[in-house]
Parts: structure tokens; sequence; C-alpha cells
């Protein structure tokens, strides 16, 4: 049975987030947060954070074994792009993107 944690309209680029979970997925449960612990990175906190929250769901919802879990999945989508702008030059402007993604953590037992 597998368990799964969610965290929504995080204002961290979408590639950068894939980066740092391709790290940790299909890890050991202990390893992988080993992993995120010493990754200097703001995507490993958050990555850490909607992890411990699947641990947590695991451990209440379906009473599964904490020490047979593993990473099954960690997916990394887009969500909504808040469009800025910053003044240039001679009147001009050009547009900043700043993306938000939507993280999931799937976990399972070996």
């Amino acid at each position: 049975m597998e368990a799964r944690a969610i965290s929504r309209y995080n204002r961290i680029s979408p590639q950068k987030v894939r980066l740092v979970g391709s790290n940790v997925q299909g890890k050991p449960l202990e390893d992988a947060i080993n992993i995120l612990n010493y990754t200097p990175k703001k995507a490993a906190r958050l990555i850490k954070k909607v992890l411990s929250s699947a641990l947590a769901n695991a451990q209440q919802n379906y009473s599964l074994d904490l020490d047979s879990l593993y990473v099954k999945q960690i997916l990394v989508d887009e969500g909504p792009t808040l469009k800025r702008i910053k003044p240039r030059a001679m009147g001009r402007a050009n547009r900043i993107f700043k993306r938000t993604s939507h993280v999931t953590v799937i976990v399972d037992e070996l």
C-alpha cells in the first residue's frame, strides 16, 4: 500500500526541484533523508518536508512499517506562473516569470 503527500504552489521553479528529486527517487527512506539533509538547496528542504508528511500519512492512515519504506516516486508539476515586469532603459519593459511548482511524494513498502 502506498502513501502520498502533496505540497502545492511552492515558489520555486519546477526545474530546480526536479534536480533534487531525482537524487532521492527509488532510495530507501533513511538514505533519502540523509541525502536531503546534506543537500544545500532550497528544494531539498521542501522535498524533505513533503517526505516527512508522506511518512506520517503512511504511519497514521495505513499503519505501514517505517523501516521497510522507500521513495517510490517524486512528481514535480508546474503550478501557475506569476507574471511581473521589470522596467528597462528607454521606456521598455521585460517580463519576469515567477514560477511555482506542485510536489507529490509517494512512498511504498519494499
